[in-house]
């Protein structure tokens, strides 16, 4: 249980959780439920019934929790509560990160023979020819012109510090993520195995090319 005693931060949909219980089908069950989450200090969001028989009922519930260690009390209580089966319980955070958050989707229709001959070769070989020794059309039949490469090191992420680039991804994902849904911008993450401030620029100035622009994301002043 928690301390209740200790100063009280409040809850968070940073911290937040889908529990899922299984009860008996009748009346009270679910304020037992309810009634337990709240004497652990747990902030209560959508209840959903997600299975029902005449004899047992299974509902999922979003709760809000402060952090790591009040989400394992909350699920400590409602273990412990008598009529009460914890079934599971998924971290809202983790689940909304899994297989990472952008994709990378195509504009063209590859549905046909006459499809692929236009977006990959032959056909592409002609825009290849216009652009040779000319890099301004580039602009017009690449992505690049609404491409940005969100880059970092890892050294300096929010409030995390010197993390080094595999941890910083989500966040740069997370970044991309923005830049798409405000500004309908393609942003990719580029997490560079190196903190070394002439590698990194070197290596910017080698992926240029592909980019219309760079933002260079949490990497901290050398």
């Amino acid at each position: 249980m928690s301390d209740q005693t200790s100063p009280r931060r409040h809850t968070s949909a940073s911290y937040s959780l889908i529990v899922r219980t299984e009860t008996a089908n009748q009346p009270g069950m679910l304020a037992r439920v309810l009634t337990a989450i709240g004497e652990e200090g747990g902030n209560l969001g959508e209840i959903d019934l997600v299975a029902e028989s005449e004899e047992r009922r299974v509902r999922e519930i979003v709760v809000l929790a402060r952090d790591e260690a009040h989400g394992h009390a909350i699920a400590e209580r409602l273990t412990h509560r008598d009529g009460v089966h914890l079934a599971s319980i998924v971290d809202r955070i983790f689940r909304a990160h899994e297989g990472g958050k952008i994709d990378v989707v195509s504009r063209a229709p590859v549905a046909t023979r006459a499809d692929l001959s236009m977006v990959y070769t032959p056909g592409v070989g002609r825009v290849c020819m216009a652009t040779r020794g000319d890099p301004v059309p580039q602009w017009r039949y690449t992505s690049r012109a609404n491409t940005v490469a969100v880059v970092t090191d890892g050294s300096a992420v929010l409030g995390l510090g010197n993390i080094g680039p595999a941890a910083a991804q989500p966040v740069m994902e997370g970044k991309c993520a923005i830049f798409k849904t405000f500004a309908g911008v393609n942003a990719f993450p580029i997490c560079l195995a190196t903190q070394d401030p002439d590698q990194i620029v070197a290596t910017v100035e080698r992926i240029a090319p592909v980019f219309g622009g760079t933002n260079i994301e949490d990497i901290a002043a050398p």
